[in-house]
């Protein structure tokens, strides 16, 4: 069960207290795209995410996306935020985020990731060894795939909250 346990859990990406994750040494952040910084099906960059990107490379983050959307969805919002992305980067399976990790040169402590779903972002980034981080979707319309992902999700939120582990809506950092 602890490979679907966040290590932290926020609200929102503009909620996460980012001067703490630079303190405990993490210096590169991966986000996923749907529900985490945009809607599902919206093609429109959020103006805010860009601010918060800025502010962030400011800060000395090295920021990214890491999604499952193909190259097609995600060329829009990389090109928009001025940041890489890896498209199509089939989480929950580790992969493409060793190979990522390796080719930046960061190491497992130096690295976050940051989604909407336990059974992809975090999945993935604990099998990994990052620090993962959970946020409340964005909007409860998901792609069909999403849609099936939530329902196993569900059974997994009430498993871990049975063993007093995670409690949806209940932030912690």
């Amino acid at each position: 069960m602890e490979k679907y346990l966040p290590k932290m859990y926020q609200e929102s990406i503009y909620s996460i207290d980012y001067s703490k994750l630079l303190k405990k040494g993490i210096k590169f952040l991966l986000y996923d795209l749907d529900n985490t910084i945009t809607t599902a099906h919206n093609y429109v960059p959020p103006k805010e995410a860009k601010e918060l990107f800025v502010k962030l490379k400011k800060m000395g983050f090295e920021v990214m996306i890491f999604s499952n959307s193909p190259k097609i969805r995600l060329k829009k919002f990389t090109s928009f935020f001025e940041i890489e992305g890896v498209s199509s980067a089939r989480k929950p399976l580790p992969g493409k985020l060793r190979k990522l990790l390796r080719e930046k040169g960061y190491d497992t402590k130096d690295t976050a990731i940051i989604g909407d779903q336990i059974m992809t972002d975090v999945k993935v980034g604990n099998k990994v060894g990052i620090t993962t981080i959970l946020i409340k979707p964005i909007s409860d319309k998901d792609f069909l795939i999403t849609k099936f992902n939530r329902f196993f999700e569900n059974r997994k939120m009430k498993k871990l909250a049975k063993k007093k582990l995670f409690y949806k809506d209940r932030y912690y950092e």
